[in-house]
């Protein structure tokens, strides 16, 4: 399992449209081939940055089968007008619990 880690950077005074977005996102990544959740946290000292985290199975279902469907251009439809930069994404895995 791992976790795409994607730091989000939004435009000011678009929280709420923003939001709005991801939660109508939330079931084109669950149905998606891998994905085993999401969930987008707000930063609490930068209220305009945000990290979505969601669960793979492994990184090809998300950088290949995901990034590569029509899901993924419908989620950057959803959201990616009030993106300020481009997100940075990473992939980690669990080393201690």
């Amino acid at each position: 399992m791992v976790f795409e880690l994607a730091h989000i950077v939004i435009l000011p005074g678009k929280a709420a449209e923003f939001e709005a977005g991801v939660a109508e996102a939330v079931p084109l990544f669950l149905r998606a081939k891998g994905c085993g959740g999401v969930k987008l946290h707000r930063t609490i000292e930068h209220p305009e940055q945000y990290v979505l985290q969601v669960q793979w199975s492994n990184v090809d279902d998300h950088m290949i089968t995901f990034r590569e469907s029509a899901d993924f251009q419908e989620w950057r439809r959803l959201v990616g007008s009030y993106f300020k930069e481009p997100p940075v994404v990473v992939h980690t895995e669990v080393v201690v619990e």
